[in-house]
């Protein structure tokens, strides 16, 4: 047996912000993916992945039935054959590996789905995301829902605010563009719930809710108006801002080794960073002008090409 393959995703913009209502832009990321599998000689990840699933089943039980039931005693006979989640997706990189197995497992096990094929109306949008916002909780303790929505429909999202977000199209990649966003692999493995403490933690004082509102989401909407409307100037320029808050304000997110190469980029304007998910690891986001300059400015890293201007 081998099921669908679902794909990882990247939100572009909207980290942290989308808890407070920002905006924000998530896309899917066909690099990596993930299926339901069953084999007859497991790997040990394999066998890990099916106690892991065992332990996410009980958890489905107990789920609100008003919002989504499930084949319950399908999904069990299943697992306790060995069914486990086959996945190229790292796991702490913030490319959301469980939100391919929330969107794997509601595909084939959910009762009355809503299918990717019927006309996904808001309304529905906003049900999905309810759903696997309380599906994916079990993994990282508080989700929006967000990364398996997007890996479930494969299309980029736009999100307007909590109760508002739709299905969009991005401007077509520029083949032969010289500008680029890019991911960079820390090398350290990214832990989602400490990150989102400790952010939670400093909501609790005026001057940062004071900057999380008059700056950071000011310009995270503005990046996302940016992107969707192909204004590439005054992009960067909003990115750069977006770049420097995150170093003044987010610093626990950024590894302690990134300090130093996040400031040259907005000094020496090659390059922008930015988190990719929660941060603390994983993949750091990157935006340029000119990819073979930053190439050569981070050349200690690998970049990973997302999306071409």
């Amino acid at each position: 047996m081998k099921g669908p393959l679902f794909y990882s995703k990247i939100l572009l913009f909207g980290e942290y912000g989308i808890i407070k209502d920002s905006k924000g832009l998530s896309i899917p990321y066909n690099f990596y993916n993930g299926a339901l599998k069953m084999d007859e000689n497991p790997s040990e990840s394999a066998i890990k992945s099916n106690e892991s699933l065992k332990r996410f089943v009980s958890y489905l039980e107990n789920i609100n039935p008003d919002l989504v039931t499930f084949y319950i005693n399908a999904l069990k006979e299943d697992v306790n054959k060995g069914m486990y989640f086959d996945s190229s997706i790292p796991q702490g990189y913030g490319v959301g590996s469980s939100g391919a197995l929330v969107a794997a497992i509601y595909d084939k096990y959910a009762q009355d789905k809503i299918t990717v094929l019927e006309n996904l109306t808001r309304e529905k949008l906003l049900k999905l995301k309810d759903i696997f916002s309380e599906m994916e909780s079990f993994f990282h303790g508080k989700s929006s829902g967000l990364d398996p929505l997007n890996s479930y429909l494969s299309i980029p999202i736009l999100i307007n605010s909590k109760d508002n977000i739709e299905a969009t199209g991005i401007p077509a990649q520029q083949e032969k563009g010289k500008g680029a966003v890019f991911l960079i692999d820390s090398g350290i493995v990214g832990e989602t719930a400490p990150m989102v403490s400790i952010f939670m933690e400093n909501m609790k004082q005026e001057g940062f809710r004071n900057m999380l509102k008059t700056q950071f989401i000011k310009h995270t909407d503005a990046c996302v108006e940016d992107f969707l409307t192909g204004n590439i100037k005054s992009l960067f320029k909003n990115t750069k801002q977006l770049s420097k808050i995150v170093l003044n304000h987010f610093k626990p997110m950024i590894p302690q080794q990134f300090h130093e190469l996040w400031k040259k980029g907005i000094e020496t304007n090659e390059y922008y960073l930015k988190l990719c998910g929660s941060g603390g690891g994983g993949y750091i986001l990157g935006f340029t002008k000119d990819i073979e300059k930053a190439k050569q400015s981070l050349s200690d890293y690998k970049l990973e090409v997302v999306y071409n201007f």
